[in-house]
Order: C-alpha cells, then structure tokens, then sequence
C-alpha cells in the first residue's frame, strides 16, 4: 500500500490514484489505391449524374435520358465485379461507390421535385427533404462508426430495400405513372427509408458503445443482443 505524501506541516495528502488511459479508436481506415478501373466506373457515374438530372428535370428526351440511367447502372453492377475480378478491391472503392449512389438520389429526386409540371409528375418536398436526409445522416453517421471500427462497413438489408423502393418511386415518376399509383408507392418508399434510418441508428448506437464486439461474425450485423434499442 502507497504511504500518503506529506505535505505542509500537519497536512496529509493521499496519492492520487493511477490515471487511466483513455481508449483509443482505430481511426479511419487505409483507403488503399485510388486509380482503378473499378474506382474509374465509380467515377463515371459520378460524372453522369448531372446530365440525367437536367434531362429529368427537362423531361427528355426519353431516349438520352433512359440511355444515360443505363449506364450509370452499368458502371454500377461493373465497378464491384472488376474490382474482384482485377484482384483491387479497396476502401476507396466502397467509399466512391457508396457517394455516388448517395449524390445520384440526391439529385434525380431534387429535379423530380423542381422541374416544372409539363415535364411529368413531381415528387413532393417532404419526401425528397425525408430521402436526402437520409442520406446525409448515413453518410455522417458512417464516418463516426468507421473511426470507431477501422474499417467500413456495408449496407443492411433495410437500406438495399429502401434504394430499391426510392429507385421504383423515380421510375414511376419518369414513365408518367397515374397519380394513384405514385402515391401509393410514395407512401410505401417513405415508410421503408423510415425503417431504414431506425435500424442503422440502433447499429449506430451499438456500434459506438461496444466498438467490433458489437457485431456478429460477418462483420455487418449486429449480434442478437444488440439489436434492441436498451437491451444491455
């Protein structure tokens, strides 16, 4: 046991106890190579977004437009496929994928909501505020949860659904689909990003509490215990 230190006359003073260190996260991870044919695709679509924007928001042609939505899919489907195939896979790889998907929503559904009536229906401000938000707040989120980690991680199964259902929305809306039908599909889209955005925070929130511990053997999803919000 450590003596107590003397300090001026008559005066005892305890040690202090020994100071604990604070825990250190693992930081981002190393994206590795950047200029790759698969990083290339990713970039690519990048590049088309804008083009396919400003032929949504003109209403065409429906030529053009449909052509260039095409191969932005093209590159999307290749980019992952190359990278394997040409042994390169990287973490920038799942970050420009990922940002071009995120800025791609973004953008064909701000022109959707701006571009004017004779074009083709529209889509309403609360639902591309709810998608674009969304986004952002994934994006965000991700950058905190990768420090923590070390590592990316990939989409929930909520998240492939939600994309799928915003991707039908958008296609509804570019081929003039009755207004009945929009709606339906519009509320259903809502309520899936909605559940989305809740199961990735509940990953969030373990994530950031109990690190790598937190997730189950594919590195992805959450262990049982942990996929309750206030489940210890």
């Amino acid at each position: 046991m450590r003596a107590p230190k003397i300090g001026p006359p008559g005066i005892l003073r305890r040690a202090r106890p020994p100071m604990t260190p604070t825990p250190r996260y693992p930081g981002l991870p190393d994206l590795g190579r950047f200029w790759t044919v698969a990083n290339m695709l990713s970039l690519s679509r990048v590049a088309l977004i804008g083009p396919i924007a400003w032929l949504i928001y003109r209403g065409g042609p429906i030529g053009p437009m449909f052509g260039l939505i095409g191969l932005a899919i093209a590159t999307d489907w290749f980019d992952g496929r190359v990278a394997r195939w040409s042994n390169s896979v990287s973490e920038w790889g799942k970050v420009l994928d990922a940002t071009a998907d995120k800025l791609a929503a973004a953008a064909v559904t701000v022109a959707l909501l701006v571009r004017p009536e004779e074009a083709g229906p529209s889509l309403p401000l609360w639902f591309v505020a709810l998608a674009v938000s969304r986004d952002v707040l994934l994006a965000a989120g991700g950058v905190v949860q990768s420090r923590r980690l070390g590592r990316f991680t990939s989409s929930l199964w909520s998240g492939k659904v939600a994309v799928s259902a915003l991707a039908t929305t958008v296609l509804a809306a570019l081929l003039a689909a009755p207004s009945g039908v929009m709606e339906a599909l519009i509320g259903l889209t809502a309520a899936v990003l909605a559940y989305s955005i809740v199961k990735y925070a509940i990953r969030f929130r373990a994530i950031l509490r109990y690190g790598a511990d937190a997730l189950a053997e594919d590195g992805n999803t959450l262990r049982p215990e942990h996929r309750v919000v206030g489940r210890e």
